[in-house]
């Protein structure tokens, strides 16, 4: 059986790694065997490799870089895989690179968002260019997850003869929106029966661009008042004091629920009435397509791959305009229960359609075939 050497930089939760370790668990029963090097020992996503049975080697780059290089080397030609897969910048460099070395040319770099840092000095800008320079040489394939990240690396200089786009793809039996669940998540928070939910899930982080959301549903805050607002993510609580000081200034802070990072995401996406991504750049938004999943209608920013998600499901705005993104809100609750109930079944059915973990491991299983039988 073919075997897939799996390189990612690290292991915190993301999308890369999450899409990951749902590729592997979905292939169980398939035509490939799949083992992960993860270059950074850090990272919640670790032990969820471990408990799956995932086979699993840990290096730390960044305690000994040149000596886990050459580590990586000795573990490519002694493992002598089919196919060497890299997931984000620094592994497609340093997995590409040592792949090559090993005498391994089959490789598969992933790339994973649009927003590419583009002034200043940095690890990661000085990792970027030279992942441009080398990408003439170095993969045979680049995967992108979304069309705007293909975008934006050709933009960069990325050899685009190369570039193909597969969407991330999702577990649908693990998002399952029951009256039950909806209860039990708004009863968490102390959401009654009568109020509407207005939810955004996300890091704080400025691609995130949260202030957006906050003026908005200030706006919108202000016009109804039995709409209240759930924030879901990592730094997304009273310790954050920009966050907070937004909030006090809105005057409405009373109607936002800081929830902090949390694991069980469709939990928390069944207690909302509308999703809200309110981001200023994105690649593949994660988050909508789950939303969608749980039936929840959206409310979107035309970041990344939004607008190609959403489609006719929901409502998509300009980015960085909070009288647009309160607009489409209003418009969204002003809709009756049966007509949001139907945007959310039609959002399932797209995500069932277009976005499953079966679909995106049939493309990747694709590519690996093209691979392995075109290159020596």
């Amino acid at each position: 059986m073919p075997k897939v050497l799996h390189v990612i930089s690290g292991l915190k939760v993301g999308g890369a790694e999450t899409l990951l370790h749902r590729l592997i668990l979905n292939s169980r029963e398939g035509k490939f065997t799949h083992a992960v090097v993860a270059l950074h020992a850090e990272g919640a996503m670790r032990q969820r490799f471990i408990d799956a049975g995932i086979e699993l080697v840990v290096l730390d780059f960044r305690r000994s870089p040149v000596l886990n290089f050459f580590r990586l080397i000795s573990l490519i030609r002694k493992k002598r895989p089919d196919i060497v897969q890299t997931w984000m910048y620094h592994a497609d460099l340093l997995g590409g690179v040592a792949a090559r070395l090993a005498g391994n040319s089959k490789v598969i770099w992933g790339v994973r968002g649009s927003a590419i840092p583009q002034s200043g000095i940095s690890t990661t800008q000085m990792v970027v260019t030279l992942c441009s320079w080398t990408s003439y040489f170095l993969p045979r394939v680049i995967v992108c997850c979304a069309e705007s990240a293909r975008i934006a690396h050709v933009k960069k200089g990325y050899d685009q003869s190369k570039m193909i786009v597969i969407p991330n793809g999702y577990e649908l039996s693990h998002f399952n929106k029951n009256p039950v669940l909806r209860q039990k998540s708004r009863a968490v928070f102390g959401f009654y029966d009568n109020e509407m939910v207005i939810g955004i899930v996300g890091r704080f982080d400025p691609l995130k661009d949260y202030k957006n959301f906050v003026l908005a549903a200030t706006i919108v805050g202000s016009k109804f008042n039995h709409v209240k607002f759930l924030m879901v993510g990592r730094e997304i609580d009273s310790k954050n004091y920009v966050l907070k000081g937004w909030l006090d200034r809105s005057r409405l802070a009373h109607k936002f629920v800081l929830a902090g990072e949390r694991s069980n995401i469709p939990e928390f996406l069944a207690a909302m009435d509308i999703f809200c991504l309110s981001s200023s750049k994105e690649g593949f938004p994660n988050v909508v397509c789950e939303a969608m999943a749980m039936n929840v209608p959206c409310v979107v920013t035309d970041a990344g791959d939004a607008t190609e998600i959403v489609s006719d499901t929901g409502m998509v705005v300009a980015t960085r305009d909070p009288i647009a993104l309160a607009g489409a809100l209003q418009t969204m609750i002003s809709k009756d229960i049966v007509e949001r109930s139907q945007l959310g079944e039609r959002a399932r059915l797209r995500i069932e359609k277009y976005y499953s973990i079966d679909i995106a491991s049939a493309r990747f299983e694709n590519v690996y075939n093209k691979v392995i039988k075109t290159y020596p």
